[in-house]
């Protein structure tokens, strides 16, 4: 009986000290041996947790309360491992034995004022019941207030202006009047979309000083050549901005726009057959919606999400470490040498929001993640996405890359973060452009906690 004592004295001491050092595999190893180990207290009445929260090794924690370890537990001095950590300033250690409630706080100081993202921006009046009426919109597409955005194959003609030869001015879009482009109309593979009415004052092309309507756009793409279209532009230096940052370089109003007519022109490039029977489809509803011509086709009985536009929901998340002084970022092989961005990813069906900031976290970085909070969501067009920007909490931090999606992943401080932004000092990496949600995303982290 006496060396039976002894061997599990042994055992206890071995498990206790690992916990202590942080040695994951002999904690593992140990319980797997001898599952009673997990509450066993020593000396002065710690446990296993106690010596891991105490030493701030948070991977032994999370095991120890996996196993279910208890947390309630008091020491001779009437401590909790909880308190241990606290008193040893483990933040992240208290976050993760307080579980989700001491996670949450972290996202408490987050502004969730209303966020405008580039490309957010609604200009115009969509005044979508107008789409169903027919009479309506043949008036007003040949009306000579109306306004014409054309696109080249999916990008848009643009014109910039520019101060001298070594720098390049602002970049509008291209507005025809009806007049110029009505020849491309006629044409029957032409798919036209109305965008909506516009909202502000009185536009530049009203040619009458009576009632005031406000004029109607509309947007329509075409494969002709584009040396031929340039012919048609009234303004200098008209050309299709066609790499996907030149979008990036207009006004935020005009940037709402083109978000919302590249979005539909792609969706009716891939959607000129019917995807439940391959029959040719017919354009309704001012661009709106789809409908088979076939008469037998199961898409006319009922409602079908291959009849109207697709949107692609993708996650775009900033993880905050544990201890909520740092952020985990990550870069593509296809980004910009030392260029690291949020991690995202395509949620999939029957999935929540939250269930796919998790999932994609956990399969591109190795990171497990806790409380998800909604900020801000941006329409992407490229080429028709809605990214949903979230903050999470992870609730471990050993990173695991999945090279298959990222090229790298990191934790960086805030004040690495900082330095990058601001230029407070050398920067270790930089971010994506003041116009991607990602951006933002890391920026409003930033304000959330220094208030800058």
């Amino acid at each position: 009986m006496s060396l039976q004592l002894t061997v599990k004295e042994e055992m206890v001491e071995r498990f206790l000290d690992a916990a202590a050092r942080g040695d994951l595999m002999q904690v593992s190893m140990l319980l797997s041996q001898s599952p009673s180990l997990i509450n066993h207290q020593g000396h002065n009445s710690w446990t296993a947790l106690m010596f891991a929260a105490r030493n701030g090794h948070h991977q032994v924690v999370e095991t120890l309360l996996s196993h279910g370890c208890d947390k309630l537990l008091m020491n001779s001095s009437s401590q909790t491992a909880l308190d241990i950590a606290k008193f040893w300033g483990h933040r992240h250690i208290a976050n993760l034995i307080g579980c989700t409630d001491d996670h949450q706080r972290i996202l408490l100081n987050a502004d969730l004022s209303q966020q405008e993202n580039y490309f957010g921006r609604e200009t115009l009046d969509r005044q979508s019941e107008k789409r169903t009426d027919v009479v309506w919109l043949e008036s007003k597409q040949c009306h000579p207030d109306s306004v014409y955005l054309l696109f080249s194959k999916l990008s848009p003609m643009v014109s910039t202006s520019q101060d001298d030869e070594s720098t390049e001015g602002e970049t509008k879009l291209c507005r025809f009047r009806y007049e110029a482009v009505k020849d491309l109309l006629q044409k029957p593979a032409t798919v036209l979309i109305f965008l909506g009415v516009e909202k502000r004052g009185k536009s530049s092309f009203s040619s009458s000083q009576t009632v005031w309507e406000p004029p109607a756009w509309f947007a329509f793409s075409t494969d002709e050549d584009p040396v031929d279209l340039l012919k048609r532009c009234r303004e200098n230096c008209c050309f299709p901005k066609t790499a996907r940052r030149d979008l990036l370089k207009l006004s935020e109003e005009e940037a709402g726009v083109v978000a919302q007519a590249r979005a539909m022109l792609a969706w009716h490039s891939h959607y000129s057959f019917c995807p439940t029977c391959g029959s040719i489809t017919k354009l309704e509803e001012g661009g709106y919606k789809r409908t088979c011509l076939n008469a037998e086709c199961r898409s006319l009985q009922g409602i079908h999400n291959t009849s109207y536009p697709r949107v692609d929901p993708v996650v775009i998340m900033l993880v905050i470490h544990p201890d909520g002084n740092q952020c985990l970022l990550g870069r593509k092989k296809s980004f910009p040498g030392g260029m690291f961005s949020c991690l995202a990813g395509f949620i999939e069906p029957g999935e929540t929001m939250e269930a796919a900031v998790r999932r994609e976290v956990k399969e591109e970085s190795g990171v497990k993640v806790g409380p998800v909070q909604y900020i801000s969501s941006q329409p992407w067009p490229m080429p028709s996405n809605l990214m949903i920007g979230c903050l999470a909490v992870a609730i471990s931090t050993e990173i695991r890359v999945d090279e298959n999606e990222i090229e790298e992943a990191q934790w960086f401080s805030r004040q690495q973060v900082i330095d990058t932004l601001f230029g407070g000092g050398k920067s270790a990496f930089t971010t994506p452009p003041r116009q991607a949600i990602a951006y933002q995303l890391i920026r409003h982290w930033i304000d959330m906690n220094s208030k800058l």
